[in-house]
């Protein structure tokens, strides 16, 4: 059985990361979400246990996925868990050049770590946690754009959206 691990820090978990994260469980006999605090990002909106409980609430029913929380190397967790492949998703070139670098330094580290590369879906290849938070701050609806255990803890942090005024025209 490969054990996989997809890495993030998923604040806010959206619908890009549920897409891969349901394709990725299908390909492997276990996939660990692994919920990371990443002091190269800024401190975040939702804490790590927040992001963890986000992430678990959603995965609940996916048979073969569980969540965990990690600080440190990537490949030094996936040791202790005994995972050697790597899941990221892709929505555009600028992630594949951030990402190859990181598939290359991971292997120098270990060489028996493995990264596979997953292309989110068309339709969430615009979204990221950035223009989640962004436009929910701002007040706007994001229910299209994550799943419910996100949902409402956005709303609690930033309430209820309110109505986007209509285009006027001259």
């Amino acid at each position: 059985m490969v054990r996989a691990v997809y890495p993030g820090s998923f604040d806010p978990l959206h619908n890009g990361h549920v897409d891969v994260i349901r394709r990725a469980s299908r390909l492997f006999g276990h996939l660990t979400v692994a919920v990371v605090h990443n002091p190269l990002k800024s401190d975040g909106l939702f804490t790590i246990d927040e992001r963890a409980a986000m992430v678990r609430e959603t995965v609940a029913g996916m048979p073969d996925v569980d969540v965990a929380t990690f600080q440190g190397l990537l490949v030094g967790f996936m040791r202790e868990i005994g995972a050697t492949v790597i899941v990221k998703g892709l929505r555009a070139i600028s992630d594949y050049e951030y990402e190859l670098q990181m598939a290359h330094l991971n292997r120098q580290i270990d060489r028996d770590v493995e990264t596979l590369f997953v292309m989110t879906a068309t339709r969430w290849s615009y979204l990221s946690s950035t223009r989640v938070r962004e436009i929910a701050g701002l007040g706007a609806d994001v229910t299209k754009l994550v799943p419910p255990a996100t949902l409402r803890r956005l709303r609690r942090r930033f309430g209820a959206p309110t109505a986007v005024p209509a285009p006027t025209t001259s």
